[in-house]
């Protein structure tokens, strides 16, 4: 009812006005949003391949059995799935880690590097760890380098500027999140899906992700997997014109979103991020610690008490996303590019979230 009044308001477009109003820091009536927890309306179960993924290759990433994940689609939305918090005990926390300590360091690329000397954004984990264990709830402390950071980019590098990946900027796509990502896609039915690139997004209570579509891939038939860990948010999925009104859905910690066919070209959004739900600092599936008896050849790596530590103190006020495409189909080349060495990265980092309530535009960006 809510979103078919705001829908029947003059001026700015449906999917504006529902993310204008989610967005609102006193914004306390959250009945419309879709909560797969606990499903009911225009949600149903998805079926997924349980055939396609061995429980030992689930394991390897950290995963439950295929057989047990709950998984849903939403009536309007065909391609489009939903799998709640799939992740084994204490393995979301190597998601995490890799997060914040590995994936942001050099050759990958962030948001840091574009208004800091190269030689400032080599170690972000080793100048932030003390100053993350030692911060206290006051927002006067300042903030680290990783409380600075909005995105990180894996494999072939999104260019802000120009809204395309490019063959001459591409480093190698970290092989543990290609592993989880081909298990995701192969259980969702794309056998054979290749993780080539990666856009991390990194959010606090006052951040957003402006209203955009995906569309920069060269391969449209390859899913979009996304994999959300630490705090909760609300994600709108709208249609292919940004005059539908979105549909409104909460994310919480080791939830999965797989946009595909239909889906994988719609708009959507972050306007906002919620505190954990459950009212304590973070949510009860970070807190649960990982089994000692790794199956051989597990991507999942444990993390040491003392970067934990540091992983949580994050989380209090944040929340990672990862999302995962393949950018081209299978023998397909990127087109001749004249005159750039595809290396050029947008000058400011300010389009791509959005972190105060006063902001007036909110840029498509890749999520």
């Amino acid at each position: 009812e809510m979103a078919a009044a705001l829908t029947r308001e003059g001026g700015e477009d449906a999917f504006r006005r529902l993310f204008r109003f989610y967005r609102q820091r006193d914004a306390s009536d959250l009945r419309g949003v879709v909560d797969f927890s606990a499903p009911g309306g225009q949600v149903f179960r998805s079926q997924l391949s349980i055939s396609s993924v061995s429980d030992q290759d689930a394991y390897k990433a950290g995963l439950q059995p295929v057989s047990q994940w709950k998984a849903y689609g939403l009536n309007g939305y065909p391609g489009f799935i939903f799998i709640l918090n799939p992740f084994l005990p204490g393995c979301q926390r190597h998601w995490v880690k890799q997060c914040l300590k590995v994936y942001p360091q050099k050759p990958n690329v962030c948001n840091l590097d574009l208004h800091m000397a190269p030689e400032k954004t080599i170690d972000l984990w080793g100048q932030s760890k003390e100053q993350l264990r030692r911060k206290s709830s006051s927002k006067r402390d300042p903030r680290s380098l990783l409380e600075k950071l909005r995105w990180v980019t894996l494999g072939y590098h999104y260019n802000w500027d120009t809204k395309k990946y490019s063959a001459n900027h591409h480093t190698p796509f970290p092989s543990d999140l290609a592993f989880l990502s081909e298990q995701v896609a192969a259980a969702c039915g794309f056998w054979g899906f290749q993780a080539q690139a990666g856009i991390l997004n990194y959010y606090h209570f006052d951040s957003s992700l402006g209203i955009h579509a995906d569309e920069s891939e060269l391969d449209h038939s390859r899913p979009l997997l996304s994999f959300s860990f630490g705090q909760s948010s609300i994600f709108l999925l709208g249609g292919l014109k940004r005059e539908e009104t979105p549909t409104a859905m909460f994310m919480h910690s080791g939830d999965i979103m797989v946009m595909s066919g239909f889906s994988r070209l719609l708009y959507h959004a972050v306007p906002r991020v919620l505190r954990n739900p459950e009212g304590t600092a973070l949510p009860s599936c970070l807190d649960q610690a990982l089994s000692s008896d790794l199956p051989l050849g597990s991507v999942i790596e444990p993390s040491s008490d003392e970067d934990w530590q540091v992983c949580a103190k994050y989380l209090q006020s944040s929340r990672i996303n990862m999302t995962v495409r393949q950018v081209l189909a299978e023998g397909q080349k990127f087109p001749e590019e004249s005159g750039t060495n595809g290396k050029g990265q947008a000058s400011s980092d300010s389009s791509y979230h959005q972190v105060n309530s006063r902001a007036k535009r909110h840029k498509p960006n890749g999520d």
